[in-house]
């Protein structure tokens, strides 16, 4: 993150703002780190928050209705043994997808650790 601010200016989506939250024991507490850091809050915006929702409505199509073995690639349907629903593998949530879609439209990279979820649905998205 620092040579992400030597470099340039900085920006966070609300969904972040939020994810960082719990860190702080106050609200004045996270709004002095982002001052002394000089990371600056930016608003989605409705072209953000609409692609953000295009690219859900893609993961949602793509993503398997079965579970997967890493081994062998074989898909099961697993059942909870409690309700008899079906089991879902672990899945990404709306707000990733909200952070990828606001550096699509603010920022001209995204400082993540999760590559490869970004690549896929975010191709031309730069990554840090």
């Amino acid at each position: 993150m620092d040579a992400s601010i030597e470099a340039g200016s900085v920006v966070i989506s609300e969904a972040v703002y939020s994810e960082l939250a719990p860190r702080f024991l106050s609200h004045n507490a996270l709004a002095q780190f982002l001052t002394d850091t000089g990371v600056r809050l930016e608003p989605s915006g409705a072209d953000a928050l609409y692609l953000a929702g295009r690219q859900w409505r893609e993961y949602l199509e793509r993503r398997p209705q079965l579970m997967v073995c890493p081994a062998c690639g074989s898909a099961q349907d697993a059942r909870c043994g409690s309700c008899g629903n079906r089991l879902a593998p672990r899945q990404h949530v709306i707000a990733d997808f909200m952070i990828g879609a606001h550096a699509v439209v603010h920022a001209d990279r995204l400082l993540t650790r999760d590559l490869g979820y970004f690549r896929t649905y975010f191709p031309n998205l730069k990554m840090v």
